[in-house]
């Protein structure tokens, strides 16, 4: 059930962003297991959301309490994905 809370949901993406940026970005919250980037398969190009998995389940509680995460300067949407 914890590596259930550690894997989030990150929307808005620029599409700019890849999988090392999206990584990057987040790993100032803790130790991510897994940072992707969902891409089109046709067009090669960002569909402007990805999936971040954290080691530890509080790292990504710290992500989620963040008011503002801003790549880019969009404002992502950051929350727990919902399987």
């Amino acid at each position: 059930m914890a590596s259930k809370a550690a894997r989030l949901y990150v929307g808005n993406l620029p599409w700019t962003v890849g999988h090392r940026q999206l990584r990057e970005y987040f790993s100032q919250f803790g130790s991510l297991s897994n940072a992707r980037v969902v891409f089109d398969r046709s067009t090669g190009l960002s569909k402007g959301y990805g999936f971040i998995e954290f080691s530890s389940p509080s790292s990504a509680a710290d992500a989620t309490n963040k008011q503002v995460h801003t790549l880019e300067g969009m404002n992502l949407t950051v929350q727990p994905q919902n399987n």
